[in-house]
C-alpha cells in the first residue's frame, strides 16, 4: 500500500494499468486528449505489480486496473473516470490538481 501511495503522490495525475488492458489504454488516451500527461505504471511490468494490485483492490478498485489518482487522491476505475468526464468534472479535477492549466 505504501508503494501505491508513494507513486500516486509523485505526480498530479497517476494511472495504474496493465499492458493488455484496453480500458487502461482508453483512460490514458482520454487524459492525453484533455492535455494531461499522467504517470502511467504498468503493474504487469513492475516487480511489485502483484502487491500493488492487491493494494488497489483494498482501496475498492474493482477491477484493479485502471486505477486513477488525481492530486494524490484515489478517483476510481474506468467507470468512475468516464462518469466524471461525462458530467464535466474530470477536467476541473485535473485543473485543481495542476495536471492541466487550461
Amino acid at each position: 500500500m505504501d508503494r501505491v501511495r508513494d507513486l500516486a503522490s509523485k505526480k498530479a495525475a497517476v494511472i495504474f494499468t496493465k499492458s493488455s488492458c484496453y480500458m487502461c489504454h482508453s483512460i490514458t488516451q482520454l487524459f492525453y486528449e484533455l492535455g494531461a500527461s499522467p504517470a502511467v505504471h504498468e503493474l504487469d511490468n513492475d516487480a511489485y505489480g502483484r502487491e500493488m494490485e492487491w493494494a488497489l483492490r483494498s482501496l475498492g478498485c474493482t477491477p484493479s486496473v485502471p486505477a486513477v489518482f488525481i492530486g494524490g487522491k484515489f478517483v476510481g476505475s474506468a467507470k468512475d473516470v468516464i462518469s466524471l468526464h461525462v458530467d464535466g468534472s474530470l477536467k476541473q479535477k485535473l485543473k485543481d490538481a495542476r495536471a492541466i492549466w487550461f
